[in-house]
């Protein structure tokens, strides 16, 4: 049975939800980190650093999703790219805004404003993906 949660194929939403959540994890340790360095460490605009260490992080995300999270075939790997990359981008201008208003309107620190963009580009990613990967693309 943890076999089958862990590894196999399987299209049951809590089990993918779950694995979504320790990619989406993974991706967030990606995205937060590089966004920290550019920023600090390079002093790119947050803004800047918030659109680039999101991309990074998309790219782990759709590795993992790919052979974990959804098991999708090789077929159609590069339609299926363009339709992952699209969501990504929907969300990036989700997190983009997100952070942006949360930082300028709200007077948070970039990184907590990032926090509250991850939660819920998180939710809006999930359910867009795994409507587009549940359907063989």
């Amino acid at each position: 049975m943890l076999k089958n949660i862990f590894w196999n194929r399987n299209d049951k939403w809590l089990v993918q939800f779950g694995r979504y959540f320790v990619v989406g994890g993974l991706a967030f340790l990606v995205d937060y980190s590089f966004l920290y360095i550019f920023t600090e460490s390079f002093h790119f605009y947050y803004l800047l650093s918030a659109a680039l260490s999101f991309l990074m992080g998309l790219f782990v995300n759709y590795f993992f999703s790919c052979l974990w999270v959804f098991q999708t075939s090789s077929e159609h790997g590069s339609i299926r790219f363009l339709f992952f990359a699209l969501i990504g981008i929907i969300g990036l201008g989700l997190n983009e805004f997100i952070i942006w208003f949360c930082t300028n309107k709200l007077a948070l620190y970039y990184m907590f404003s990032k926090i509250i963009a991850a939660v819920i580009v998180f939710f809006w990613n999930f359910l867009a993906r795994r409507k587009l990967m549940m359907k063989g693309m």
